[in-house]
């Protein structure tokens, strides 16, 4: 009788179990149909168990050495669609060591191929076959996908309403001309732009574009050796560029969303949130992207800081490094000295020199441009 009844209750509770595991998630699944793909780039999809009428979709893009199913289990983001009801697309780099391809003309372009217009294929693809709300498309990626991101919502800003990037560079900062290739010059942060230089980057992009953009928030560490805290500087020249703020942000939130990150408001469309001590290996806050993307509780983009007050932004010691204009008008280390609608100084403060380094797209052609490349 005892052993019965053991029996009974034991093959209950692994039914329970069983249950249990079957109400967690869906699973993680490879498209291979989703249109043209000219740079063999993978699709995966995680679509939820209790997915949502007419549903958001998160494009979430992984760093280089990841792969979509790293990303996947690394991120948040297949977990909170559960709970929301959103899709997720897991897109995965074709190439070896499995960074994107954030430098070639194609990728850099409308319409122009490579892993970019892959990307944009797959969310066209999802939003056809589930009858997902082709206005709550939005994008986020950590490193080489955060790079990705940017240069989404600069190639692509019909397409996405918001992005989140986790340690990237300005959209065409990367630029080399070829496929896949690695930029040290912008990665180590040896590049100062005008918020008009990578604004107009951007919308050389997609030319003629003058529809909305997404809106875009910005994540770095201050400690960030792998691409340097100057891109947090110059990614967000870049969107305020695009929205006509001051790079002077209207708030400064300390400790938001978490300690030792702060939170800088530069206008309803861009914020940055730079964390004092960190490194590379950011860390992803899914409840606050929820929030920017609109999913949980609206959007983040407010005028009024947490408990009701509000703070004007001042110069701290958590603000990342900027570049200055040397006495005498000269342009001191790794401050602009050129390029295509330039007019500040042309000279370099000693014992610097200015020197022609590299090109960035303009109207699709690769142009020569001065960038401050100083030797002693």
């Amino acid at each position: 009788m005892f052993v019965s009844l053991w029996s009974i209750l034991l093959l209950a509770l692994c039914q329970l179990t069983l249950a249990e595991g079957m109400e967690k998630r869906a699973s993680l699944t490879q498209v291979t149909n989703f249109g043209e793909n000219s740079s063999g780039t993978k699709m995966y999809i995680y679509v939820p168990n209790k997915l949502a009428a007419k549903p958001a979709i998160i494009v979430a893009i992984h760093y280089c050495s990841g792969t979509a199913q790293a990303y996947y289990s690394g991120t948040p983001y297949a977990t909170l669609a559960e709970q929301y009801g959103f899709i997720v697309i897991y897109p995965e780099s074709p190439y070896s060591g499995t960074c994107w391809d954030v430098s070639s003309t194609a990728a850099l372009t409308h319409n122009g191929g490579a892993d970019s217009n892959s990307i944009a294929n797959m969310v066209t693809y999802t939003i056809g076959k589930y009858g997902a709300d082709s206005s709550r498309v939005f994008v986020t990626g950590s490193s080489s996908g955060a790079m990705m991101t940017n240069v989404l919502a600069a190639t692509y800003p019909e397409m996405f309403a918001a992005g989140i990037a986790y340690s990237g560079v300005p959209a065409g900062c990367f630029y080399t001309g070829t496929v896949n290739g690695w930029n040290s010059t912008c990665s180590q942060g040896k590049i100062s732009q005008t918020q008009n230089y990578w604004a107009t980057v951007a919308k050389n992009m997609y030319p003629g574009y003058t529809g909305p953009r997404p809106k875009m928030r910005i994540h770095h560490g201050s400690a960030d050796t792998t691409l340097y805290p100057q891109n947090y500087n110059e990614t967000i020249k870049q969107w305020t560029g695009i929205f006509g703020y001051s790079t002077t942000p209207q708030q400064t939130i300390p400790n938001n969303p978490a300690s030792p990150y702060t939170r800088y408001i530069y206008g309803a469309n861009v914020e940055g949130v730079y964390g004092t001590g960190v490194t590379h290996n950011i860390k992803i806050f899914g409840d606050a992207d929820m929030e920017w993307f609109g999913i949980k509780g609206g959007s983040t983009a407010t005028t009024t800081a947490p408990s009701g007050t509000t703070t004007q932004a001042t110069a701290t010691s958590t603000a990342a490094p900027t570049t200055t204009t040397a006495a005498g008008g000269a342009q001191a280390q790794y401050g602009q000295c050129g390029g295509i609608g330039w007019t500040g100084s042309t000279t370099c403060a000693s014992p610097y020199t200015c020197n022609v380094i590299n090109s960035y797209i303009s109207g699709g052609l690769a142009n020569s441009v001065n960038r401050a490349n100083y030797e002693l």
